[in-house]
């Protein structure tokens, strides 16, 4: 990252909505580079320096707008998008982004819309996931908003 994103970044978190956000700067390598992506379901290693995670949290009982706080994450998020990776939307499953697509209200999704999101997670790792989940949960009970649907979903 180089410096002048840096200096374009504490303005943006200087600003008065920013007070409940947090950005972790959470740094890979060393053993991690060692592990193929294909060994563990998270591929994420082997030259990826560090990831981000963004966080904005509020209470709704005390704004009632949080459109607001919604709005300058996904600002931050596109002002660091440049700066951080050449596929800046890759992410960890646990630092959800439900800004690249999430499962229907009724959790059946098909198989190509969790792709969208399950390639950006898992890389090559998802069609291995949705194999498991197909014969472990095929009924989809274990779900959440950007969960691996069972293949005939």
């Amino acid at each position: 990252m180089p410096e002048i994103a840096l200096q374009g970044l504490w303005s943006q978190l200087l600003e008065d909505v920013a007070t409940t956000a947090t950005m972790n700067i959470i740094s890979y390598g060393g053993k991690m580079d060692e592990i193929p992506e294909s060994a563990l379901p998270f591929p994420h290693r082997k030259g990826t320096l560090y990831k981000i995670n963004y966080n904005i949290g509020w209470r709704e009982e005390e704004n009632n707008n949080p459109q607001r706080y919604i709005n300058w994450i996904r600002k931050l998020y596109r002002y660091m998008a440049p700066f951080v990776s050449k596929s800046p939307r890759e992410a960890y499953i646990n630092y959800r982004d439900l800004d690249i697509e999430r499962n229907n209200d009724d959790g059946k999704t098909s198989y190509k819309k969790a792709s969208v999101w399950g390639r950006k997670y898992f890389k090559k790792n998802f069609d291995r996931l949705v194999y498991v989940k197909s014969k472990t949960d095929p009924e989809n009970f274990f779900r959440h908003e950007q969960s691996i649907p069972p293949r005939f979903h």
